[in-house]
């Protein structure tokens, strides 16, 4: 009987080690430094440029839901362009600053191979969704570009998800279900994109600090 014990015992500790050695080595193949705050400030960012685009169209007397973006202004194109702008590289520098000092906190490097293979990774599908959004604008289908703009940014962090944290998969996964149902509400493509890149950012955001950072 003690004999079985000791068996099980060593079983379980073999166990053990290999579960240790396999997460060790997850963690050596991922970029693991990400920052719940980036994901907060882009939440952020993004509902300030809702905020921006909503006080324009209104100030401006543009009922998107009805018009559905058919009839603006090659100025009020050119408006909406660059708060989608401001809010990209306004995210992509408060990410950029939380990951590195999430790094050097915790003794990491912020570039190597893992990083460029998850950027990588991220931003295929990123700039082919630019690309498709220039696409649709050129032929005046604004009503798509939100909608489009949440589905091809969720396929980019279904596809990073592999070479860093896990939990992106999920907001990647929502933020394509999100996008997909305002391809059928399309009046609603502001609201869906205040949702997608702001509401749930923060939430995402939140959980990853209080996950990983607390």
């Amino acid at each position: 009987m003690k004999l079985k014990v000791l068996y099980m015992n060593q079983q379980q500790d073999q166990l053990a080690t290999l579960h240790e050695i396999r997460n060790i080595m997850d963690r050596s193949s991922r970029f693991i430094s990400l920052s719940g705050l980036s994901g907060i400030a882009a939440g952020v960012s993004a509902l300030l440029g809702a905020a921006v685009v909503k006080w324009y169209l209104v100030t401006h007397n543009i009922n998107y839901n009805q018009t559905l973006g058919r009839g603006l202004t090659n100025d009020n194109l050119l408006f909406l362009v660059a708060v989608a702008a401001f809010v990209f590289i306004l995210a992509l520098c408060t990410a950029t600053y939380f990951t590195a000092r999430n790094a050097k906190k915790n003794s990491h490097r912020v570039w190597d191979s893992k990083t460029e293979r998850m950027l990588v990774n991220l931003f295929i599908p990123i700039a082919a969704g630019g690309a498709f959004c220039a696409i649709l604008i050129y032929h005046d289908l604004l009503y798509l570009v939100a909608p489009v703009m949440l589905i091809f940014y969720g396929c980019g962090l279904l596809n990073a998800s592999k070479y860093t944290l896990s939990d992106i998969r999920y907001l990647g996964l929502l933020e394509i279900i999100i996008g997909l149902v305002a391809s059928f509400f399309v009046g609603y493509g502001l609201f869906a994109w205040t949702l997608g890149f702001g509401v749930l950012h923060i939430v995402y955001g939140a959980l990853v600090y209080f996950k990983y950072e607390r």
